[in-house]
């Protein structure tokens, strides 16, 4: 499925997706990406029966020593089953900051950019399985994996996950949906 802009107005035909992929392959896990736990919300709605990994922007994304998804909204996003995962991007981290004080080009962050040719969403969909597998999160099965332009969530992927260590061993299986314009 193939939207016509990015962007959050797309999340919920997203999850949708997701979850009929999800169940037509069997698959009981789906990974996505929550900044503010909006759409890890929304999930909670249209994907009964999956276990939920929300995964978010690490401490100090916008405010040292700051989280941005707020502790309540983490607590009860937990208490509702969903498994929340602050960590540092898979694909920038440690590069993004050696880029900025250091000009020059980086393996992961070319990798990132690679990626965003089929759209940021694409991108934020493969690094939060590899942030949610690094975390302990997922089994190591199959999943659907969920990232967006921005906010809300516009791509679905079925992958098979990797850790950050073994990140070429990830498999994009199927595109469920992403935005044909970005």
């Amino acid at each position: 499925m193939y939207f016509d802009t990015a962007g959050q107005v797309n999340t919920a035909q997203t999850l949708r997706a997701a979850a009929e992929r999800g169940r037509a392959l069997g698959l009981d896990e789906i990974v996505l990406a929550t900044t503010s736990g909006d759409t890890a919300y929304k999930a909670l709605e249209q994907c009964a029966g999956f276990n939920l990994v929300a995964v978010t922007y690490h401490c100090g994304f916008k405010t040292p020593f700051e989280n941005v998804l707020p502790e309540k909204v983490r607590q009860d996003l937990a208490a509702r089953g969903v498994r929340v995962v602050t960590a540092t991007h898979a694909l920038s981290g440690v590069e993004r900051g050696l880029s900025k004080k250091h000009a020059g080009l980086y393996p992961v962050v070319l990798m990132a950019d690679t990626l965003k040719l089929f759209g940021q969403g694409t991108k934020v969909a493969v690094e939060v399985a590899v942030m949610a597998a690094d975390a302990g999160a997922l089994s190591g099965r199959d999943i659907i994996a969920v990232g967006g332009s921005s906010r809300g969530a516009d791509t679905a992927l079925v992958l098979k996950p990797a850790h950050a260590a073994r990140v070429f061993d990830l498999k994009i299986r199927e595109i469920v949906c992403k935005p044909r314009d970005f």
